[in-house]
């Protein structure tokens, strides 16, 4: 049985490839999970050589379309960047988790994985563990829980950015006036591009803040647009 839900976004390795059928391994720690991705899930439009987008042991963010039994159905081109940055980012801080803890108990590093993914993800686990630490010294000890937590205390956080594209129009006779009042927004870093168009970059210690952030500047950008009869526009990607 999979605890995966219809929708989930997953990493994936491409295993092998069958004619019209794309076979990739789910990364899980608990579980050796197979799924597969067809043809018209792998990109949209004709697809001349699938091995484009896919070759075996590529690393690809996929979705859950279907789970029938054992039976997992994949999709490639319904991951939007947003999801596949997200995930990629959360992974590469779970390695850097496992690493970190091998260094402090050493051998014991599978037994211990095996206990946290009982209940938790290893991510959320030590995301948890930066607040409250019960969890972690109950597992580990209290002196080996404090050698952990100083060490990620001391990692340099790499901020989360997120990025769009947006335009401002209008046929005002004042309208640079009412654009540059528009534009004046806190917490993000605005570009012009061309001809009425914009680009807007925000960042935060992850990426869910750093999105959330955005979407609360274009909201209030679209608000002053409307209030000034300007045509606001956000690029989809």
């Amino acid at each position: 049985m999979t605890n995966l839900e219809v929708g989930d976004v997953v990493l994936c390795t491409v295993g092998r490839i069958e004619k019209t059928i794309v076979f990739v391994k789910i990364e899980d720690e608990d579980k050796n999970l197979e799924a597969s991705i067809i043809m018209s899930e792998v990109a949209p439009g004709r697809i001349r050589n699938i091995r484009e987008y896919v070759v075996p042991k590529k690393k690809i963010v996929c979705k859950v379309l279907r789970i029938s039994g054992n039976r997992i159905d994949l999709s490639l081109r319904r991951v939007t960047k947003k999801e596949r940055q997200e995930l990629l980012e959360h992974y590469k801080q779970e390695r850097s988790y496992i690493n970190i803890l091998k260094s402090i108990i050493g051998e014991k590093i599978e037994e211990i994985k095996k206990e946290i993914l009982k209940k938790d993800k290893i991510y959320d686990f030590f995301e948890e563990s930066k607040k409250n630490s019960e969890k972690l010294e109950k597992l580990i000890g209290k002196e080996n829980a404090k050698k952990i937590l100083e060490i990620l205390k001391t990692q340099k956080q790499k901020k989360a950015i997120i990025k769009k594209e947006f335009s401002l129009k209008t046929t005002h006779s004042n309208g640079i006036k009412l654009i540059k009042k528009i534009l004046e927004v806190k917490d993000a870093e605005i570009k012009y591009l061309s001809a009425g168009n914009y680009s807007i970059k925000t960042e935060s210690e992850d990426i869910k803040k750093a999105d959330k952030k955005l979407q609360r500047i274009l909201n209030e950008i679209s608000e002053k647009a409307k209030k000034n009869k300007v045509e606001f526009k956000v690029k989809e990607k």
